[in-house]
């Protein structure tokens, strides 16, 4: 048995990821070294896809370039096993104040790559008190 599917076995995600599969009407199908369930019904999350243990769940088939994206989230998972679903919702949490969404500065899109997941990288947003010489985008404002 491949390592990753057998951290991943142990762990339980893969577990989570069968029984999230079932519930949610998937059909899965052995894919590579992991599988891929797709017809996920449910309105959450809202990406194209998404992975829990090695498990890559999707409302239809995952292109090649997505899927090798998952499969960076399935070794992200061997690693960390539960702890994943915090240490992600921390990296999302993160990314959303520095960049106003959940993916751009979120260490696990990051490492799994952000174009292959489809995803646009937005700048990071400065934090603190602006400058004396800095005037807001509206222009000086007069008393």
């Amino acid at each position: 048995m491949d390592l990753v599917v057998l951290l991943n076995t142990v762990n339980l995600t893969s577990g989570a990821g069968f029984l999230l599969a079932r519930a949610a009407g998937c059909t899965v199908r052995r894919r590579d070294r992991f599988w891929e369930a797709t017809g996920y019904s449910w309105s959450q999350p809202r990406a194209a896809a998404f992975t829990v243990g090695c498990v890559v769940l999707s409302r239809r088939p995952v292109s090649e370039v997505v899927w090798q994206h998952e499969q960076a989230h399935v070794r992200q998972y061997a690693v960390l096993g539960p702890a994943f679903w915090p240490a992600y919702a921390l990296a999302a949490g993160w990314s959303w104040l520095r960049t106003g969404d959940w993916w751009s500065r979120n260490a696990f899109e990051r490492g799994a790559g952000l174009t292959a997941g489809g995803y646009v990288e937005r700048p990071v947003r400065r934090f603190g008190r602006r400058s004396r010489g800095d005037v807001p985008a509206a222009g000086p404002v007069s008393a």
